[in-house]
């Protein structure tokens, strides 16, 4: 059956058709195509607040000087933090929007960006993203508007950028390193006919490439020393599995996620403050478990913002007794679950009485799990600890783009900065923080 044309299925029906021949001319700037109450509004402020000298130091275009302007680095984090807000992690994507988003294009107000630049200023900028959290949190603490009394740690797993077919073993890593020295000398030894045949950007190209490719397997072997090492510390039973490394990205280890499977990942961990749920500490590594997490990242919260916390709440993955013994010592009581407390009650025990051997802060730390007190308040740790993960997971922390742990610390630390932005904002903190009263009106 032969579909009516347009105009007969019109008909005798009245219509505004589109016109796009019509020549005219059109005044208005980027600022009237963004809504005076839109949150993007809210977010340059805040980014306007935020100290990025550093950033500005590294710029060599100066004044007096010749050269090409350089893009302002604020413009570059702003970008950044609204699309990690609206849950994009793709530099492309990004840039993509900078060129038919109202909102991206009023950031960059007339600036282009590629997503070359924006893909290195994601990941080159971990230590000033670490000092932005710090001094935010710091700056909270001095009005007094947070105490860090009560801090709950929760660790999460990120799929790694790898793919699982991307590991081998150590002899195979020996050999693809010998292959790959082998063509870098090939290329090296070429006679000049054949390097004439080539482009020089091309013969440059490939010994850059071949030099990573030897680097790459460097550190991938360099990771099964410290997996092996690893293994030797736990002093567990040898697996039966040869130890493999990543050749495209060789910090990442093969973790046991959610789902039960078991592929590349990095172990994230969160520090929360108990009554507001801001992030007060990350890390990223590549731990297996979260087993002798929690007293690293008690200290860096302590040594950061000079704060003992009274609380620490933690799920049972956390409670190592070493552990216990030095925050204990330090005055901070750790709630937790103990070991093989299901185990034990079926059996008939009391896993609440101290044990033989046990330290006096584990005997505390048994005891005080043992009342009705304790337990009220580590019912508080979903809530606290989980939070941060959810949120992150929520705008797409699923896998990361990048590889490498340090990386991967940057990205996560773009989610932590807008997982706290949210906590400001909700709590009614950005006007002292901004310093302005009136930024209270803006809607986001």
């Amino acid at each position: 059956m032969k579909t009516p044309s347009n105009a007969q299925q019109r008909g005798q029906a009245r219509t505004n058709r589109p016109e796009r021949t019509q020549v005219e001319m059109q005044f208005f700037s980027l600022d009237q195509l963004v809504a005076s109450d839109h949150r993007i509004r809210l977010v340059w402020q805040y980014c306007e607040s935020l100290d990025l000298s550093p950033l500005y130091t590294r710029i060599q275009s100066r004044q007096g000087k010749a050269g090409r302007n350089s893009i302002d680095p604020r413009i570059l984090f702003a970008l950044w933090f609204y699309a990690t807000l609206e849950g994009i992690s793709s530099a492309r994507r990004v840039a993509e929007l900078t060129t038919r988003d109202f909102h991206y294009m009023w950031i960059c107000g007339k600036v282009s960006v590629n997503y070359h630049t924006l893909s290195d200023f994601r990941s080159e900028n971990s230590e000033l993203l670490e000092k932005l959290l710090a001094d935010s949190i710091a700056a909270l603490l001095n009005q007094k508007l947070i105490t860090l009394e009560t801090i709950g740690q929760d660790g999460m797993r990120v799929r790694a950028s790898s793919g699982s077919g991307s590991f081998r073993s150590a002899p195979t890593l020996q050999r693809l390193q010998a292959a790959a020295e082998d063509y870098l000398n090939e290329l090296s030894e070429r006679t000049e006919e054949e390097a004439a045949k080539i482009s020089k950007a091309k013969q440059a190209a490939q010994q850059r490439a071949a030099k990573e490719r030897i680097e790459r397997i460097k550190a991938a072997q360099e990771n099964l020393e410290e997996l092996e090492r690893r293994r030797k510390e736990k002093r567990s039973r040898k697996s039966k599995s040869t130890p493999r490394a990543s050749m495209t990205d060789p910090e990442a280890v093969r973790m046991k996620m959610a789902d039960g499977g078991f592929r590349p990942a990095y172990n994230v961990q969160f520090a929360s403050d108990g009554e507001t749920r801001i992030v007060v500490g990350v890390s990223v590594d590549n731990q297996g478990s979260d087993q002798g997490q929690m007293l690293p990242m008690y200290q860096s919260v302590c040594s950061t913002f000079g704060v003992m916390p009274g609380k620490y709440l933690v799920d049972g993955g956390f409670t190592k007794a070493t552990d216990i013994d030095s925050m204990d010592a330090s005055g901070t009581a750790v709630y937790g679950v103990l070991k093989g407390v299901q185990k034990q009650i079926e059996e008939g025990k009391d896993p609440h009485l101290p044990k033989p051997g046990d330290s006096a802060a584990m005997k505390r730390f048994r005891e005080r799990m043992g009342t009705a007190g304790a337990q009220k308040i580590y019912k508080q740790r979903p809530s606290v600890a989980e939070f941060p993960n959810a949120e992150c997971r929520n705008r797409g922390l699923h896998q990361y783009r990048v590889r490498g742990s340090k990386k991967a610390l940057s990205q996560t630390l773009w989610h932590v900065l807008v997982n706290n932005y949210n906590r400001f904002k909700c709590l009614g903190f950005l006007p002292n923080l901004i310093g302005d009263p009136c930024v209270v009106a803006a809607k986001s």
